[in-house]
């Protein structure tokens, strides 16, 4: 049964995007030979996979250079926006300084910025701050989102427990976070490789750049249009080895407590004395215990709180006879 399931989710998720895809190149492909169409208006998939073969150097390094620039940013936003969104979390007047601030730099076209990174920075550092930028916002928003959202019965609990500051973060608040924080990474390492792009596109347009939208704008000079396609697909599969990476350490660090990597609730089993969250009556005399799961407290001091009561005897009040 397990197998079945197992079968039927890979046969969902990957071989339908692939046959999809390969539909689409074989229909490409028949249209460019179907109208005799020249390389330069537009190339068949087989040319542009031939000329990524021949290329397969130039091409690798370059793209080795856009993607090392784009994880490179992704990492500086990931420690500067956790970093100020736990700031902000400390502080609301910190908050509301930060923010104007903040937001400017989304909302700022980074093609505007670009070219005047290039007159001040050298190509590859220009490069770096203009993927940083584009990604640092998304991290902050997020964190910063999940830090709030803490749930404020555990918060009293924490106080009743006495927690520091210290407790408070590492066991109730980022936990709290990851969520959130795990969203905002995912979009920012998309973002982190548009904003390379952009950024190499504005150097190489100025004939300062080793990356792999540096070829772009070299094969558009040339109008050598299967390498422009090739450098895009790289582009392209660059950009969702990203995603699934990411996607990817999000299911390894939810899959355990979170319902967004469980996939929904888990089917019970019968109720019994030792299933939590579940009361269970032993018989006349006994005591009626009813067990709870509290997900901040279960990190902190005590990972179970167990609530009883003495069950009433046979002909009380309240007892059927």
């Amino acid at each position: 049964m397990a197998q079945a399931r197992n079968i039927k989710a890979l046969t969902k998720n990957v071989l339908a995007p692939l046959a999809a895809f390969a539909a689409f190149l074989a229909l490409w492909e028949g249209l460019v030979r179907a109208k005799g169409l020249p390389p330069y208006v537009l190339p068949a998939p087989s040319l542009i996979l031939s000329r990524l073969y021949e290329d397969r150097a130039l091409m690798a390094a370059s793209l080795w250079v856009t993607v090392k620039i784009a994880l490179e940013a992704l990492a500086l936003a990931t420690l500067g926006g956790v970093g100020l969104a736990l700031l902000m979390a400390r502080s609301k007047w910190l908050e509301r300084a930060i923010t104007p601030y903040a937001i400017m730099l989304q909302v700022t076209p980074i093609v505007a910025i670009a070219p005047l990174l290039l007159i001040y920075l050298s190509p590859n550092n220009a490069v770096l701050v203009c993927a940083f930028l584009v990604a640092f916002f998304p991290i902050l928003s997020n964190t910063a989102l999940g830090l709030a959202s803490v749930d404020h019965g555990l918060l009293d609990l924490f106080d009743l427990y006495r927690a520091s500051a210290w407790d408070r973060l590492i066991y109730l608040r980022a936990p709290a976070a990851l969520p959130q924080f795990l969203t905002g990474l995912r979009i920012a390492g998309g973002l982190a490789l548009i904003g390379a792009v952009v950024a190499e596109l504005a150097a190489g347009a100025a004939g300062q750049g080793t990356g792999l939208a540096f070829r772009i704008v070299e094969a558009g000079f040339r109008l050598d249009i299967p390498r422009m396609f090739g450098a895009l697909a790289l582009l392209s599969l660059a950009g969702m080895a990203i995603y699934g990476g990411l996607s990817l350490l999000t299911w390894l660090a939810l899959k355990d407590w979170h319902e967004s990597a469980r996939g929904g609730p888990e089917p019970r089993g019968p109720a019994g004395p030792e299933s939590a969250g579940s009361g269970h009556m032993r018989g006349p005399g006994t005591r009626e215990a009813c067990t709870f799961d509290l997900p901040g407290a279960a990190a902190y001091k005590s990972p179970k709180f167990r609530l009883t009561r003495p069950s009433p005897a046979p002909g009380a009040p309240g007892q059927s006879q």
